[in-house]
């Protein structure tokens, strides 16, 4: 019986943890700016990944599965945010991210522009 519950646990974390990364998909193929692409690439997606880790785990009853899922969370929760990072600055440098109230409104908005030369100084 705890065996049943615990591969319909396994099996709920592994769809949900697949819609994630499907949602994370559509998301990189749907939205028109990088801010909100860099947003749906990694959210979704590492939380997909955990979910899938946690059901791996449950499914296989193994501490030595759980050692080896953990570097693999780990790493993916580390550079997700880093690439998704640099990739967002590599867009502000190329130009296509905007400030607010610019005429061509379509691309992302920035409120504060922190990494703008300043002439003052």
């Amino acid at each position: 019986m705890t065996d049943t519950i615990l591969d319909l646990v396994a099996l709920t974390l592994v769809l949900l943890g697949a819609l994630l990364c499907l949602t994370a998909a559509i998301g990189l193929l749907r939205f028109r700016d990088v801010p909100s692409r860099l947003h749906a690439a990694t959210k979704p997606q590492v939380l997909g990944l955990m979910l899938i880790a946690v059901a791996i785990a449950l499914d296989l009853h193994s501490w030595t599965v759980v050692f080896s899922l953990v570097p693999v969370v780990l790493i993916q929760m580390a550079t997700a945010p880093l690439s998704a990072h640099m990739v967002g600055r590599q867009a502000y440098r190329n130009g296509d991210v905007r400030l607010r109230g610019t005429p061509d409104d379509h691309g992302s908005n920035l409120v504060i522009d922190e990494l703008r030369e300043r002439d003052d100084d």
